[in-house]
């Protein structure tokens, strides 16, 4: 098993129909219950434990897909909002190295992660077709990127980094 991938990559299909919306949209949806359900008994050894060498810690990962679809959320908007505009990217690898990420209670992130779904997933449940084509400019390759296709991108993430937490779990 591939433990940096163990889902594979995120492969986009060549057209994106409403069944893969509504299906990525449920993944949100479902995503903090699915999060807090493998990580409630978590112990603090589990939390600071790498799912690989050199890769994050349960209690990273936890705050990164917090960091992670907050800015997810915030690009649809804007996109929404701006005439395909380019977003703001982050570095997320020194985010995952700032003391917060290494050290606050994970509950912080988890009920941030539980509000942020519930209000993206009502957002995202109201979007047109028309919408779902708008597009915002990734500034990491000058790359654009449908509403469509990023919500795949973060339903793929989630479950991403919830296979992480899956492989900790069953160490």
């Amino acid at each position: 098993m591939n433990r940096r991938y163990p889902i594979g990559k995120f492969e986009c299909p060549q057209v994106v129909t409403r069944v893969h919306i509504e299906r990525w949209i449920k993944d949100i949806e479902e995503l903090p219950e699915k999060l807090t359900h493998l990580v409630s008994n978590f112990d603090t050894t589990q939390l600071e434990t790498s799912y690989r060498d050199q890769g994050w810690t349960a209690r990273q990962l936890i705050h990164h897909i917090h960091d992670s679809h907050h800015n997810g959320y915030i690009r649809f908007k804007w996109a929404m909002t701006e005439e395909t505009p380019v977003i703001k990217a982050y570095n997320e690898k020194l985010w995952a190295e700032l003391f917060d990420t290494k050290s606050a209670p994970i509950d912080l992130s988890l009920n941030l992660i539980s509000a942020l779904h519930a209000k993206w997933t009502y957002f995202l449940k109201g979007l047109s077709q028309e919408d779902l084509k708008k597009k915002f400019i990734h500034p990491e390759g000058n790359t654009p990127i449908s509403l469509g296709e990023d919500i795949g991108i973060y339903a793929w993430h989630g479950n991403h980094h919830l296979a992480h937490l899956a492989l900790i779990a069953k160490l």
